[in-house]
């Protein structure tokens, strides 16, 4: 199976809106951001000039929150930041067997869609795994098991660069953890990417040290830190 390389993860964001994800997306010049309700992320080049950060406050309008995600531009004076967090980019290798990542367990995967999002709200609410909104199902494939009727794990596709597709939103309800849900969910995703001729990646904060042995135990490994910023438009 052939990959591709890895220039189109450092700069995720735009290389979705780009490609897999512009029905998804708006653009103005260089800029380029989700519509409301999919996600928050923006996009300029890493070369960023006055013009670029122009186009995309004019975008987002005055005010408004721009995720720059791992972009490493900085905004000019004006643009307000909300926050800093420290992150980590880890991929899927090209050697790794599907096998690895998956467990046996009685409780069965499903899809996830429409119907879903106020349960998959209300799960992201209680376990917080990171960013997700009305519409954020639409950005992929999203999975979850259900413990009695009730939603209580899932995780799902996100950004889709070239080649490529994010693993995001791993959660599971804290009455639900121990049980290996996350370990299935994330086995049944990378099955999916890779049978598809994609590989697996994921970005996860450096403090959630439990996330960081999850995945390393899953084989996936470490390709750099990122540092994941956001501002207010002027």
């Amino acid at each position: 199976m052939t990959y591709r390389d890895l220039t189109a993860l450092d700069d995720p964001v735009g290389s979705s809106l780009r490609g897999h994800h512009a029905h998804l997306g708006r653009r103005l010049g260089r800029a380029a951001t989700y519509v409301p309700g999919v996600a928050t992320f923006s996009a300029v080049p890493a070369d960023a000039e006055g013009a670029d950060w122009a186009d995309l406050a004019q975008l987002l309008g005055g005010g408004e929150f721009a995720d720059l995600f791992s972009c490493t531009a900085t905004p000019p004076s004006g643009w307000e930041p909300v926050f800093v967090l420290e992150g980590r980019q880890m991929t899927w290798p090209d050697r790794g067997s599907v096998e690895q990542a998956e467990v046996a367990g009685d409780a069965e995967v499903v899809e996830l869609g429409a119907a879903d999002a106020p349960e998959m709200l209300d799960l992201v609410t209680r376990t917080e795994p990171g960013p997700f909104w009305p519409r954020t199902h639409e950005l992929g494939t999203y999975l979850g098991i259900r413990d009695g009727g009730r939603l209580v794990a899932m995780a799902g596709e996100r950004l889709r660069p070239p080649g490529w597709t994010e693993i995001s939103a791993v959660c599971t309800a804290p009455e639900a953890r121990g049980r290996g849900h996350a370990r299935r969910l994330i086995g049944a995703l990378t099955a999916r990417i890779t049978a598809r001729g994609e590989r697996p990646f994921l970005h996860v904060a450096e403090s959630n040290t439990g996330a960081l042995a999850l995945y390393e135990r899953l084989g996936f490994e470490s390709r750099k830190p990122v540092t994941f910023r956001g501002f207010r438009t002027p």
